[in-house]
């Protein structure tokens, strides 16, 4: 281990595995004090460590969303096993604390907190050991240059946000709906076009759009209505007369007044977002108009989506565990 920890030491600011022994440090720091207070006697303090502590979930996401696959394209799937079931249960542990923290039950806490610090040095040691020394031999500099804009999205733990790795002009940012970079994947990019994050084709756009739970109506920056989804179970009835159309004319009189206010508004920038709730055939609808905004902040449209959200508003408690059998 104190060998890798040279290279680390060499590895350029800003890179990801650098960052991650940055934030170690961070955490290790935190299970001291951690492990020293007594929240007993200084239940605030003890608050205090346990909360930064948990921003150690972004790390946990950086690792999920970001190494993890990169490792996979080069066929080390252990650590999407594994560790990410190493993961699941110190998010348990830490979910279960601030149970026991809710209610100020310090005897609980007292009793339970051991686990998650020896189960977050445990991952820390197998970390340093394994993961980070495999994933430095298995990726390539330019795959580790790949990582700073999602990592960015997730966020660290650290105070100071790191600087980007490789160094960049502020002006040679690419925007990813502008990133036409060709990249190792897994699949084909025929017939492809790229969105913000990823490559679809027309015809996968078309069913994600057609089996999304919600009704989805795309207006124009025009007032025209240019797309609908056609889900199996719409919540309203939509034909394709309405393609074209005038969003005043597409809503009864009664609430075309509320409507057009709501355009007139997410025109003028004053508002972003406007939803509703009620019961229609005995079942509760959910409707939320959202403004579309180009990158230059430019109104493009406002989206309506209808949901029926009867079921979910009867849900409880927590279910984790598949049913079907």
């Amino acid at each position: 281990m104190n060998s890798f920890l040279t290279t680390v030491e060499k590895l350029p600011t800003g890179h990801p595995v650098k960052v991650y022994y940055q934030e170690s440090e961070l955490i290790q720091n935190l299970l001291a004090e951690l492990y020293d207070v007594n929240p007993v006697a200084d239940f605030q303090k003890y608050f205090n460590i346990f909360n930064q502590l948990t921003t150690i979930e972004k790390r946990f996401s950086r690792k999920e969303n970001q190494l993890f696959p990169y490792l996979e394209k080069h066929g080390w799937e252990g650590p999407s096993q594994g560790m990410w079931s190493f993961h699941d249960n110190l998010r348990d542990q830490i979910r279960l604390l601030n149970t026991y923290n809710s209610e100020r039950n310090t005897q609980k806490i007292v009793d339970n907190i051991p686990y998650l610090v020896e189960g977050i040095k445990r991952l820390l040691t197998i970390e340093h050991m394994k993961l980070f020394p495999n994933s430095m031999e298995l990726l390539s500099e330019d795959e580790w240059k790949e990582f700073y804009q999602g990592d960015e999205e997730i966020g660290w733990m650290l105070l100071e946000k790191p600087l980007p790795y490789p160094a960049i002009e502020q002006e040679t940012y690419v925007h990813p709906s502008e990133d036409f970079t060709q990249r190792d994947l897994s699949f084909s990019l025929e017939n492809t076009f790229h969105y913000d994050e990823g490559y679809m084709t027309p015809e996968q756009v078309n069913l994600l759009l057609r089996f999304l739970p919600v009704d989805i109506t795309f207006v124009d920056e025009n007032d025209k209505v240019i797309f609908y989804n056609r889900g199996d179970d719409r919540v309203f009835p939509r034909s394709k007369g309405i393609i074209g159309r005038e969003v005043r004319f597409c809503h009864p009189p009664k609430s075309v007044d509320m409507v057009l206010r709501i355009v007139a508004e997410f025109k003028a920038g004053t508002k972003d977002v406007a939803e509703f709730w009620f019961n229609f055939r005995g079942r509760i609808i959910h409707i939320r108009y959202f403004a579309i905004r180009d990158n230059d902040k430019k109104y493009r449209g406002v989206i309506e989506m209808s949901q029926d959200v009867t079921d979910i508003q009867k849900l409880e408690g927590e279910k984790r565990l598949l049913d079907w059998d």
